[in-house]
């Protein structure tokens, strides 16, 4: 349970994503016991209204994205204040410093949560500072910060040395949601707490890997947002690059949030940097055909709603496996997977006709929305000299723990950072070696060499040039956390 109890100050606290996620997930911890009994919460944004006003707002929230117990709401809602500021005025930061020295108990701790466009990011640090708010010395102060963290390289690096000239890099947060899902987590523990399966997590057993973020909907209101991000920006440099990071990172020595973080690391710097001809023929853009219809979108837009990366790991592990990445708006279903295919036996010992060939092995991880494990493998028909059929061995979470056994990703991080746990959080170094990666792309899909955007229908994979990423190494996407059949 945190201690030094605590203060969690939202900026943006009229936004969405506070009324969403937040304090449903605030709220969910509290009935679950998790919050100390002596916290608050106090809202900071530009939007008049009063405490009661937030309060009732944020009950309508719980209401709608968690499950309203009026006694422990009336508890909690006790602990909601609200402060009406400007996030560029120092006289809104004196003001919010001085309701929180009357509002706090001496010895209190800190939690600051950035909910606001990322351009704000770094003012409201600098008012933080001036303020002299983020000191120490009294207790803890701890910053969360959004994604997106930086549009590129430079500016990701740029926001790292703004923030950091206020803050110590152990206060610095960056959220990314997709490490608190419960399936992500259960990533490490599937590796690193069953033995069957790390003898056999390399090269030598692994054929290739497919990390899929695929997405129903399409751009819809945030098309004139989407259009300035495109797909590269908005899922592969924090979510895809995360996963990837999980899937392949060797064991660290501890769960500390240094040691984990130290391997993520060490796998995004041995990633084969792409040249501007590699990207040609290493990565596929794609935009679904009625893209730029929608309000907001240029006419002769060129950005991506699709990607396909295929990823090359220069280490000892991973050496010759390629490693598929694709995201994309407008796609046949919603899914988030890592698909581990596994190479075909070496020898054909059984009675089959020449044309038939064994099919290869493959683990799928599903993320969501059928949160749970599928192991594919072939077992012989009945009744048959040598007849095989692939059958699954599956694991579901609703079956094993129950239907609502998963709790809301920000529920656990909420919990992670007011307990400094930073584990589950991106470092500085982390960032911009993702950048990095992102800016070579970028920079080849604007060269002379580019290969022309594809398009796809919605509804559909993505475009054929997917498909042919991986068809010239003899490998096929798979979408192993559905029942849709697939090729051998």
């Amino acid at each position: 349970m945190p201690s030094s109890n605590p203060t969690i100050v939202i900026f943006g606290a009229s936004g969405d994503l506070t009324r969403r996620k937040l304090v449903p997930a605030l709220y969910n911890l509290y009935q679950k016991h998790r919050l100390p009994t002596d916290f608050r919460i106090v809202g900071y944004a530009r939007s008049d209204m009063t405490s009661e006003v937030f309060r009732s707002a944020m009950r309508e929230a719980v209401i709608e994205f968690a499950t309203l117990d009026e006694p422990t709401w009336a508890s909690f809602a006790s602990r909601l204040y609200y402060v009406c500021g400007q996030y560029d005025d120092p006289a809104g930061f004196e003001n919010l410093r001085t309701i929180l020295a009357r509002l706090e108990p001496e010895g209190a701790g800190r939690l600051y949560y950035l909910s606001t466009p990322p351009k704000l990011y770094a003012t409201i640090v600098q008012c933080l500072g001036t303020a002299q708010m983020t000191g120490e010395k009294q207790s803890w102060r701890r910053v969360v910060i959004e994604k997106p963290f930086g549009q590129d390289l430079a500016s990701a690096q740029e926001l790292n040395r703004s923030v950091h000239t206020v803050l110590d890099e152990k206060q610095i947060y960056r959220i990314d949601h997709y490490l608190g899902k419960e399936t992500v987590q259960n990533l490490l523990v599937f590796r690193f707490a069953n033995a069957i399966f790390e003898p056999i997590w390399n090269r030598n057993y692994i054929s290739n890997v497919q990390i899929t973020a695929a997405e129903s909907v399409d751009v819809a209101h945030r098309a004139g947002y989407y259009d300035g991000v495109g797909v590269l920006r908005d899922m592969f440099q924090n979510h895809l690059m995360q996963l990837l990071a999980l899937t392949s990172m060797e064991p660290p020595a501890s769960f500390d949030a240094d040691a984990l973080r130290n391997e993520k690391v060490k796998v995004f710097a041995a990633i084969r940097p792409y040249t501007t001809e590699e990207v040609a023929y290493r990565t596929v853009r794609g935009q679904y055909r009625t893209y730029r219809d929608a309000e907001g979108v240029a006419p002769r837009s060129e950005t991506p709603t699709y990607a396909a990366l295929q990823i090359s790991i220069d280490n000892w592990r991973w050496q010759g496996v390629p490693f598929y990445l694709r995201s994309g708006k407008a796609l046949q279903a919603k899914t988030t997977e890592i698909v581990i295919r596994f190479k075909r036996p070496p020898h054909m010992m059984f009675p089959i006709p020449a044309e038939d060939k064994l099919r290869s092995n493959y683990l799928a991880i599903c993320v969501q929305p059928d949160e749970g494990i599928h192991l594919r493998f072939e077992a012989k028909q009945p009744d048959t000299a040598a007849g095989m059929r692939s059958v699954d061995m599956e694991f579901h979470y609703d079956e094993a723990f129950g239907p609502r056994a998963i709790p809301e990703a920000y529920e656990r991080l909420l919990l992670d950072a007011l307990n400094g746990d930073a584990a589950l959080f991106t470092r500085a170094d982390e960032i911009e070696l993702s950048w990095r990666l992102m800016d070579s792309v970028l920079r080849g899909w604007e060269s002379p060499q580019a290969a022309p955007l594809a398009f796809y229908e919605s509804g559909s994979w993505g475009p054929d040039e997917a498909d042919k990423l991986l068809a010239r190494d003899n490998h096929h996407w798979t979408q192993g956390c559905s029942h849709t059949p697939t090729t051998p």
